[in-house]
């Protein structure tokens, strides 16, 4: 079947499901997942793997082995792209979220960005491609960023919101719109991961042997 947009059933299946993250609640709406969230998200990920590549979406079920919160079922769907760069989408119950790069990123890989980030000969591409992304409403994921400074660079670097990243993703939040609920959603996402491009074209060419080689 063709993309027609994403179903707005899908907001509520969330939050409902947030709010009651049972099994019970799960078994009863599982039908309502496969057609309100999961289908359309389906029909989204072959439309745009015709440009980007193959698609995996992720499964609903947490896993819980190593947490504190025991609850079962993811509150969102998200799919990658399967390139070690990766262009990611996500749906939930605040709307959706798109993005890109690495993620987990192996320790050589970071290195050599720092040592990018420090090298003035090379930093200013760094700086102007964060610079496009942010015009076009994009921002690096700064979760688990370091605190300080890492190891041999100094606190007052010019550039120590770079130095601190550990990963090297970026994102742009989409509240709840009614071009998502249409077919021009695929557009609109499709514009949105040829911008997260620019990132990963650089992060490939300047990292990519440090993250294939953990593969």
């Amino acid at each position: 079947m063709s993309f027609t947009g994403l179903r707005p059933d899908a907001l509520d299946f969330y939050a409902e499901l947030t709010a009651d993250n049972s099994k019970q609640w799960w078994l009863a709406n599982r039908a309502r997942y496969d057609e309100s969230v999961r289908g359309p998200f389906e029909e989204l990920g072959e439309a745009l793997a015709d440009e980007f590549g193959p698609v995996k979406i992720f499964r609903p079920f947490r896993d819980v082995r190593f947490s504190a919160d025991k609850t079962p079922y993811k509150t969102h769907i998200g799919m990658v792209t399967r390139e070690p760069v990766a262009h990611y989408l996500q749906l939930s119950d605040e709307g959706v979220l798109v993005g890109g790069g690495v993620f987990d990123l192996p320790k050589p890989a970071l290195a050599r960005f720092r040592q990018l980030v420090n090298d003035p000969r090379s930093s200013g591409d760094v700086e102007a491609i964060v610079e496009e992304l942010e015009e076009a409403g994009f921002s690096l994921m700064t979760a688990g960023a370091l605190a300080t400074a890492p190891r041999g660079f100094p606190i007052d670097h010019p550039r120590i919101g770079l130095l601190r990243l550990t990963r090297l993703a970026v994102s742009r939040a989409e509240p709840p719109a009614e071009w998502m609920w249409t077919a021009g959603a695929l557009d609109v996402v499709r514009e949105r991961w040829r911008t997260v491009s620019i990132w990963n074209a650089w992060l490939a060419e300047n990292l990519g042997a440090e993250i294939v080689a953990r593969r």
